[in-house]
């Protein structure tokens, strides 16, 4: 183990919130799915989530933040404060997180408003008296949804959402002082407020854009503020004045319209919080007794500053973060894609006070560790997919596509399965060691073969290429994907730790001739061919990510997909003149991808005018562009230099599956990181 580099030494300073030290600046920031107090279930206290935490805490975290805990329980509608069980359980736990030398604060938010994630089915619900009056029980949707105003809902245009009484907003601040009391009394170190913060139903209130209410909780800035200031005042007065309140808090909320967020170094009208209000309103919360400021930016409508994909620059919210700094005398925490060593510079020139992380705990709890023992190179990196940790999917008919259970269980991490699932992904010795070859090199394989050397089985892993990382090189190849990369050679310092032999340049043919107890096929997927007039004419995905073709200026791409829009993406970037023509009514209209990745490639694509061709169907591909036909069946040519086929993958498994062949991943149904993995993880705890 080597000596921690010194550039990230400002990261394990001590510093205070009110009266509480904590031991160093990387504080774990809220991630829904995390609450202590369970999810969407009934309150209870998760004792999954507390194994996450105390697990991170033993790893050096200096302040934990649990996941968003509503007020009042999404499903059978109990307030929090009403199951004293819970927190007695909460008590306990604290005594064990205080041993590791960590900190805990308790994040509690009011409610969603008019960003609840609604699904298909509950704006069925939503909209119909009778099934409101029946479902009500479990669940009250119109309550879940409701806003400062009458708005529409970020996710459904079927979905108007009614106006809360002023009643309800009363009733909700007594409920915090009440929660906090007994946080207090458990132990708990502090609590944070969500949020003026990514357009959650307290952000909404102080929103010009979100709130024209006509009493006092509307209108003038005191009134738009007055439900996040009277909630700490009563916390102040129910649990003291030295007892510490955070506040999750964007700077700026980027919005343009609704549904229309802002691009990176983009000139727009701000309707949201612009920074003069910011600096006003900032200084204005600390005075009403907030002792902390955990940052970023955004708004529902402008979701992927707060979720950043991969296409967000690293540290995005930096500048404003360290902007609003000047005008607060509390700590300022800053989120959104920070790299340890720029926020410990940050820090060290007085610019922040603590660095926000959140999904990075969930590919790799042990990363602090590895920071200071110099491992940096051992840590798994997120690459900001939201597969599995925040896969709400949005696109046009769909209001949010996520499956119940994924809802119910997000918080979990495509690229390590036993996050938040450590009784379903825990690895045991094999009480039989077997003969196992796993075929294909690309990321299922790779996995596959390390769960099995470390349940003691024997690997030997082919690959018919002189690499490892198989279609993820391809994947991995824009720019923009550097933590892509950095997990393609994660992978292959992995591989080396363990027993396993590689045999790269070696092709397969014939399981039978492997001699072993069971094989694995994680040959993965081809690009499809269209059989269309032409097709000699362009090129696949592939070959245009692996650089096999060159591309001219004027780019066309047929499929407007993930990698399709990812690949027009890549292209503006490099300077050339993408076009995208799809079949579906929506960019990315599929299951999976998060609304913070899909709508970021939505919004670029619309502010840079870049032309998109929505239930266009290809025609004929030519050598100096396409003839397409439109929806209402004009047919058109579009001139290009080049042409791309992005239309998906087929599956293409080395052999079928048997008695002890098993078929993984993309080779047996083509998905994405987290369907590959946990799928190569399913099958490897099997054998």
């Amino acid at each position: 183990m080597g000596k921690m580099n010194p550039k990230y030494e400002p990261l394990f300073t001590p510093w205070k919130i009110g009266n509480v030290e904590i031991k160093n600046r990387i504080v774990l920031c809220p991630m829904g799915g995390t609450s202590l107090f369970g999810w969407m279930e009934p309150n209870h206290f998760d004792k999954e989530a507390a194994k996450f935490f105390l697990e991170r805490a033993r790893n050096n975290v200096g302040l934990i933040i649990p996941g968003i805990a509503p007020i009042k329980d999404t499903i059978g509608g109990r307030w929090l404060w009403q199951n004293k069980k819970m927190f007695r359980e909460l008590k306990e736990f604290m005594e064990e997180i205080h041993k590791t030398g960590a900190k805990l604060f308790v994040q509690i938010t009011a409610g969603m408003g008019r960003s609840w994630a609604i699904t298909d089915s509950l704006v069925e619900i939503h909209n119909s008296p009778v099934l409101r009056t029946l479902a009500k029980p479990i669940i009250d949707v119109q309550y879940q949804s409701a806003s400062p105003s009458v708005l529409p809902s970020r996710w459904s245009d079927k979905v108007t959402c009614r106006e809360m009484t002023a009643a309800e907003i009363h009733e909700i601040i007594d409920a915090f002082a009440k929660t906090a009391a007994l946080c207090k009394e458990a132990g708990v170190d502090g609590v944070e407020v969500h949020a003026v913060h990514e357009g959650y139903l307290l952000d909404q209130f102080t929103l010009k854009y979100t709130n024209h209410r006509t009493d006092q909780f509307g209108g003038s800035f005191e009134n738009r503020y007055r439900f996040a200031t009277a909630i700490v005042k009563k916390i102040k007065a129910a649990c003291g004045n030295d007892y510490p309140v955070s506040l999750r808090y964007s700077v700026v909320s980027k919005t343009k319209d609704f549904c229309v967020g802002a691009m990176p170094g983009e000139e727009y009208t701000e309707i949201g919080r612009d920074m003069e209000e910011s600096e006003k309103a900032a200084k204005y919360l600390q005075d009403a007794g907030y002792n902390m400021l955990n940052a970023d930016n955004g708004t529902y409508d402008a979701w992927y500053w707060a979720h950043p994909p991969q296409y967000m620059p690293q540290n995005c919210n930096l500048e404003d973060v360290a902007h609003i700094k000047k005008f607060v005398d509390i700590p300022v925490v800053c989120a959104g894609r920070m790299e340890p060593d720029v926020g410990a510079q940050a820090i060290a020139d007085g610019r922040i006070d603590a660095v926000g992380v959140a999904r990075q705990f969930l590919a790799d709890g042990e990363w602090i560790t590895k920071l200071i023992e110099d491992r940096m190179e051992d840590i798994r990196p997120c690459i900001c997919c939201h597969n599995a940790c925040f896969n709400m999917t949005h696109y046009k008919g769909i209001a949010n596509g996520q499956p119940f259970y994924d809802a119910s269980h997000i918080a979990r991490c495509a690229l390590n399965p036993p996050t938040m699932q450590t009784d379903k992904y825990k690895i045991e010795r094999a009480r039989t060691p077997k003969k196992v070859a796993v075929i294909g090199g690309g990321i299922g394989g790779m996995e596959a073969a390390i769960v099995c050397a470390k349940r003691g089985h024997m690997v030997d892993l082919y690959e018919k290429t002189d690499h490892l990382g198989g279609v993820f090189i391809a994947a991995a190849a824009p720019s923009f994907k550097e933590k892509d990369k950095m997990l393609i050679a994660w992978y292959e310092r992995e591989i080396k730790k363990y027993p396993i032999t590689l045999h790269l340049n070696t092709e397969v043919n014939g399981i039978e001739t492997l001699q072993v107890d069971e094989v694995i096929v994680a040959t993965g997927a081809k690009a499809k061919k269209l059989p269309v007039a032409g097709a000699e004419y362009a090129m696949d995905a592939v070959e245009y990510l692996l650089g096999e073709k060159e591309v001219g200026e004027n780019v066309t791409i047929v499929g407007g997909g993930l990698t399709g829009c990812e690949i027009a993406y890549d292209l503006y970037q490099q300077g050339k003149k993408p076009t995208i023509v799809e079949m579906k009514n929506d960019l990315i209209a599929v299951k999976g991808v998060c609304l913070a990745n899909s709508s970021y490639l939505r919004d670029f694509f619309m502010t840079n005018h870049v032309p998109v061709h929505l239930e266009t169907k290809l025609s004929e591909i030519h050598p100096d562009g396409v003839t397409v036909t439109d929806k209402a069946g004009k047919s058109f040519k579009i001139e290009a230099d080049s042409v791309i086929l992005s239309v998906g993958y087929d599956p293409a498994p080395a052999a079928a599956e048997g008695k002890h062949v098993h078929v993984i991943g993309d080779a047996k149904a083509v998905g994405n990181l987290r369907t590959v993995i946990w799928n190569a993880w399913d099958v490897a705890m099997r054998i």
